[in-house]
């Protein structure tokens, strides 16, 4: 890969989970100042993890079956960008909003537009993931997907840092014309992202291109064979135990660390910003990583840490004094950091390396469906969990799923690549 074509890869990465992050931490602290209930501002995430879980594999599967993929790229783009014009011009979240006999509270309004804005938006990863994995190739996949990964987590950090800071000197309406330009600029740099994925001699009608993704999505038996390749079908289902525990316990830490632990919230952003920011150093070690010792071993320690964060996290609460408290949190955040990039790293290459040629953007996109299963479950269990009993009961819960995802994907998978194999081992298992 050029210099040229990885600045291009990086911008568009970058700009679209900046401009991701961006929107739901702003709309969920807008719709938490307007008054709306916990409830509700948990449903700015719900809302987009539903769209995750449906309509990623649909966007990779339209992308496989057409093999335009930065077409599906330009696309969803451009439509993410529109679906966020609506903030700019509709009433404020504490007013009403009357459409002719119905009148709708206008904190629901951004929850809409969240959930409208995931269902084109998901379908930047699952494609620009396989462009990334046929860069590498077979030799490099892992440390192509590594530097993929590493961009995304820049924009993470960058939107997690400035998000704070543009709360307090932006208008909501200034806000929301930052998160369109950034998604803008994602959509114009994937339009020059070079593609070196086979193509379709002939452009199916609209109509093929739909009724053959329904079956892709909707196999019959004859058609799930895939998911037996060296054990993918029970990757995903690791994958979501695995998404439940994190996701679940980060829904938890606004509230945990202020008022559990007693931080201010500089020292809470200070420790949330661990996370991604040490995700940029690690995904590029993992991604290299992966091409030397394999894929599962990534993915067992990457699980096996996830359950380690969980117990770090209600260890801090039993330290005593706030200088310990934010010392066992930095090494219980740098964990998960170290834990979701080795995971990521790992699953993705595992999953390039046994996808069929004409499926793999369909296959990555179904990784953020378990992905979405966790942020529409987890939440609501470890917070459910929480509010009956306590955080370090949660937490506990939590790292107990992790444990089981991470013995099943001992158990389940096969190695997609022995260390030192430069050509995958693709076991089928009907």
């Amino acid at each position: 890969m050029s210099r040229i074509d990885r600045s291009v890869v990086a911008l568009a990465a970058a700009s679209r989970f900046a401009a991701g992050i961006l929107m739901g931490t702003g709309l969920a602290f807008y719709v938490g100042e307007a008054g709306g209930s916990a409830s509700l501002v948990g449903a700015v995430t719900t809302a987009y993890f539903l769209g995750m879980m449906l309509l990623s594999p649909f966007w990779g599967a339209v992308a496989d079956v057409t093999g335009r993929r930065r077409g599906v790229l330009v696309v969803t783009g451009v439509a993410a960008t529109l679906a966020v014009l609506p903030l700019l011009v509709v009433p404020g979240i504490d007013t009403t909003v009357t459409l002719g006999p119905v009148s709708i509270s206008g904190v629901y309004l951004p929850i809409g537009v969240r959930g409208v804005y995931a269902v084109f938006a998901v379908g930047f990863s699952p494609v620009m993931l396989t462009v990334a994995s046929a860069r590498g190739g077979d030799e490099d996949r892992g440390r192509s997907l590594g530097f993929f990964n590493s961009a995304r987590a820049v924009g993470f950090t960058g939107g997690q840092l400035a998000v704070g800071f543009l709360l307090g000197v932006l208008a909501p309406a200034g806000l929301y014309l930052v998160i369109a330009v950034a998604s803008l600029i994602s959509t114009v740099a994937a339009a020059f992202v070079a593609d070196p994925t086979p193509t379709p001699e002939e452009t199916p009608s609209l109509g093929a291109v739909l009724a053959e993704v329904r079956r892709r999505l909707l196999p019959a038996a004859a058609d799930r064979r895939h998911f037996s390749r060296n054990g993918l079908g029970w990757l995903y289902v690791a994958l979501a135990l695995r998404n439940t525990t994190v996701i679940g316990v980060m829904g938890l830490m606004p509230v945990y660390l202020p008022g559990r632990l007693g931080l201010t919230e500089l020292q809470m952003g200070a420790l949330l910003a661990l996370n991604p920011a040490g995700q940029v150093v690690f995904m590029l070690a993992f991604g290299r990583l992966s091409d030397r010792v394999g894929r599962k071993p990534l993915v067992v320690g990457g699980m096996g840490g996830s359950a380690l964060f969980a117990v770090l996290a209600a260890g801090a609460a039993v330290v005593p004094g706030t200088l310990a408290r934010l010392a066992v949190g930095g090494v219980a955040f740098l964990v998960i950091a170290a834990a979701f990039s080795a995971m990521t790293t790992g699953a993705l290459a595992f999953i390039g390396d046994v996808a069929p040629d004409d499926r793999e953007s369909e296959l990555m996109g179904l990784r953020s469906t378990a992905k979405g299963v966790g942020g529409v479950i987890g939440p609501l269990l470890l917070g459910g969990v929480a509010t009956l009993t306590s955080y370090e009961a949660a937490f506990a819960v939590g790292s107990g799923l992790a444990l089981v995802a991470a013995g099943l994907a001992y158990v389940a998978l096969t190695e997609s690549r022995p260390a030192g194999d430069t050509t995958p081992t693709v076991v089928v298992d009907d």
